[in-house]
């Protein structure tokens, strides 16, 4: 079954399903034959994932988060020190 365009969560974790339902049927995904059930499930999130960005949706891929307390010092702080 093809999989659906879009990147909202439902879309995703649909076609997620779907690959695993593939997976589960003939032993590979598009053209990968996983060795494990956990190594597939990897797979499939990785091809729902770049199906998603395809579509030009918002499902990037996911952002380290930054310390704000390690970027530089405000100006007005540091003009008071002077």
């Amino acid at each position: 079954m093809p999989l659906k365009k879009g990147a909202s969560q439902d879309t995703v974790s649909s076609n997620i399903k779907t690959l695993l339902h593939d997976y589960e049927r003939t032993g590979s995904i598009g053209n990968s034959h996983p060795g494990s059930k956990k190594k597939a499930v990897k797979q499939a999130v990785a091809i729902a994932m770049d199906k998603a960005r395809e579509s030009g949706g918002g499902r990037g891929t996911a952002r380290k988060s930054t310390s704000r307390s390690a970027g530089k010092k405000s100006s007005a702080s540091t003009a008071k020190s002077r």
